[in-house]
């Protein structure tokens, strides 16, 4: 069982519950946990963005996607495991697709997928590291029928 806390603190129109759940479930579903697990979802505006991504990354401009995931310490004894919260930017998405010219709900569904594999430990610093991420993305949203969002 997934639990999905989804925040709208941006004003912007997200995909519905009964769509972003699928793609949580699809990352999940390849890294079962022990049990049920919570995830928050926030989204947010660009200014907000841009104060996160300041102050946990040292870049004073808003971003599609942030992750924090919850870690081990924060666990309670009894009850679902946190995986911890992504941070998504509505305008920044809405934004990004227009020039990309991709769907919109295919580009939301790429940056929930992200998000979710970096709460599970996934990273792209490295190049290996990227094309394994990437790899992983790619096949689980094609399972959902979208395109890679990396093709060229």
């Amino acid at each position: 069982m997934i639990d999905i806390d989804i925040q709208d603190a941006g004003g912007v129109t997200a995909p519905e519950e009964r769509l972003l759940r699928p793609w949580i479930e699809s990352v999940i579903e390849r890294h079962p946990q022990p049990g049920p697990v919570e995830i928050c979802l926030r989204i947010v505006g660009k200014d907000e963005s841009r104060q996160l991504n300041r102050d946990y990354r040292g870049k004073d401009r808003p971003t599609n996607v942030l992750s924090f995931a919850a870690g081990d310490d924060v666990q309670p004894p009894e009850g679902p495991v946190f995986l911890g919260d992504i941070v998504i930017c509505g305008p920044v998405v809405e934004e990004e697709a227009a020039d990309q010219r991709k769907a919109l709900a295919d580009h939301w569904a790429h940056l929930v997928v992200h998000g979710t594999l970096h709460l599970l430990g996934y990273d792209h610093e490295s190049e290996s590291e990227a094309a394994a991420m990437e790899a992983l993305e790619t096949s689980i949203l094609g399972e959902h029928g979208i395109p890679d969002p990396y093709a060229a």
